[in-house]
């Protein structure tokens, strides 16, 4: 019923510090920068504009994680471990200002697997966070490598999901070269992060781990439109590791999705076909995308009052055990 309007949870909204930017660099040179002067003052604020925008588009609850690309691009492991730590402490500390209205994803510093096992399960049981949003690979080094399974072992362990976000590929594609309207979320982020997903499907993560839960933005970055044809041509290529199941079954069991970035009725659609509406989640992108944007599409989309609720705060409440 098109214009029903319900409580609201988001989670793929982003903050950075001066800390975090120097990460940056290298994807700020591919956006304009009429749009970087405004989404650089709303990624250091915590409790000005982001709340005011909250409040005045009806969203309850903000879980908040660094921006792209992060410690992920710190080729030093200890600077590494010991900033993640540092921007996990300050996201507690903003949170315990407003206890009710934020929420927050764990930074891990990957290039120390242990370390980031370790500081996950801080992060949750002494933080209090949700889980942890990983900003793509670690320095080329994707996530089905055995050196990162410690930290999908302790994510399984403590019940919580890992939030896969993009960030540039580690080289150009070289079909991409001279057009930079496809380097980054233009076009290049969705087609790496599927990437890197289908790796971590056919390199026996989910075989190793089945009770783990990869969140996926943007509608799901492709994955859910194309889920027959992954198995079709799975059955006819030679296979390294055989799976236990179809990799349209993993995607099915394992990932749930959220709308960040993607306010449009038919990839909405064709990912309630595919995976079902238990398995979606709205969400904004914040400071990339606009919430009055977000909010108008979700309230207006051809859903039912039961499917508009779960995927503007049931299921997500249940995921994170807010």
């Amino acid at each position: 019923m098109a214009g029903k309007t319900v409580k609201k949870i988001v989670l793929e909204e982003h903050f950075s510090t001066p800390e975090m930017s120097k990460y940056a660099t290298d994807v700020v040179k591919t956006i304009d920068d009429k749009f970087l002067d405004y989404v650089k003052p709303r990624l250091m604020d915590m409790n000005g504009v982001r709340l005011e925008e909250m409040d005045k588009y009806g969203i309850d609850m903000a879980v908040l994680s660094v921006t792209s690309p992060g410690v992920q691009l710190e080729p030093d492991a200890a600077a590494a471990v010991k900033s993640a730590k540092h921007i996990n402490d300050y996201l507690a500390e903003e949170i315990a200002k407003h206890p009710t209205r934020f929420a927050g994803f764990a930074h891990l510093a990957l290039q120390d697997g242990k370390a980031a096992a370790d500081e996950l399960e801080r992060c949750v049981k002494q933080l209090g966070m949700k889980g942890a949003l990983i900003n793509g690979h670690t320095n080329g080094e994707y996530l089905d490598d055995q050196k990162f399974w410690p930290m999908w072992e302790r994510a399984e362990e403590l019940g919580v999901p890992v939030y896969l976000h993009p960030a540039d590929s580690p080289t150009m594609p070289s079909n991409e070269a001279g057009y930079p309207e496809m380097a980054g979320p233009g076009w290049q982020w969705g087609s790496e992060t599927a990437g890197h997903v289908l790796r971590m499907i056919y390199g026996g993560v989910f075989d190793r781990f089945p009770k783990t839960t990869v969140v996926l933005g943007h509608m799901g970055e492709t994955l859910p439109f194309i889920l027959w044809r992954l198995d079709s041509r799975y059955a006819m290529l030679k296979h390294t590791n055989p799976l236990k199941l179809k990799p349209s079954e993993y995607i099915k069991r394992n990932i749930m999705v959220t709308t960040a970035g993607s306010f449009s009725d038919a990839p909405l659609m064709c990912t309630m076909l595919a995976l079902g509406a238990d398995r979606i989640m709205f969400s904004i992108d914040y400071p990339y995308e606009e919430t009055s944007q977000a909010v108008e599409f979700i309230d207006n989309a051809p859903l039912s009052d039961e499917d508009r609720e779960k995927i503007c705060y049931g299921n997500v409440t249940r995921l994170l055990k807010l």
